[in-house]
């Protein structure tokens, strides 16, 4: 088995990837990193759950600062400017304790750019989830218990949030197969994308 090899999970909205990810890591018996990672913030930035929330993998309105990691590494002197959007204040605290928690072992991160984040810093598995629109708009749908259509409006925009996100603040693009070392179509059901995931792992 692996040793120390953190798997991030990037998913598309409604695809299941959040959950694949937790039946992972309770078959490694390894920690899973979604939501609770906020908690994490908080105690580092000092600011608040609901301020952390609103900020959650939603796309910044900020072009004064790129810090893509291919052109800033995050302990540059950027992160001092006392001018600095809270987004980038709060990616940069999210990136610190992102590596923190690699470094204490493998475990599965889901979103946050955290497979971009690890790159070249930890032995890594990135995966992304994908399924088609429909089957996505059908589960949200159930699990909401909202109409189809709203379903399929809220999958749009939280997809579109997550890639500008993503490709803001990583030199990775959402979603394309060159950005990860596995991706994985859910329709095969969650025990055998879990079973895919594990293998690999098992081969890092």
């Amino acid at each position: 088995m692996s040793n120390g090899t953190v798997i991030t999970i990037g998913r598309q909205f409604g695809s299941g990837g959040r959950e694949i990810g937790k039946l992972v890591a309770q078959k490694l018996g390894i920690p899973f990193y979604d939501k609770d990672i906020i908690k994490h913030i908080a105690a580092e930035s000092g600011l608040s759950h609901e301020v952390l929330d609103d900020y959650d993998e939603k796309p910044t309105n900020s072009f004064l600062y790129s810090l893509s990691l291919g052109a800033y590494g995050y302990g540059s002197g950027v992160a001092s400017a006392v001018d600095m959007p809270i987004s980038d204040k709060i990616f940069i605290v999210q990136s610190d304790v992102i590596k923190n928690l690699a470094e204490k072992g493998s475990c599965v991160i889901v979103g946050r750019c955290a497979e971009s984040i690890l790159k070249d810093t930890v032995p890594l598995l990135s995966v992304f989830v994908h399924t088609d629109f429909e089957n996505r708009v059908l589960r949200v749908s159930e699990e909401q218990k909202i109409p189809r259509d709203k379903a399929a409006d809220i999958v749009r925009k939280t997809d579109k949030k997550r890639a500008s996100y993503h490709n803001y603040y990583s030199d990775l693009k959402w979603g394309a197969a060159t950005s990860y070392d596995l991706c994985i179509n859910s329709a095969i059901g969650e025990e055998n994308a879990a079973k895919l995931i594990i293998d690999c792992f098992s081969m890092k």
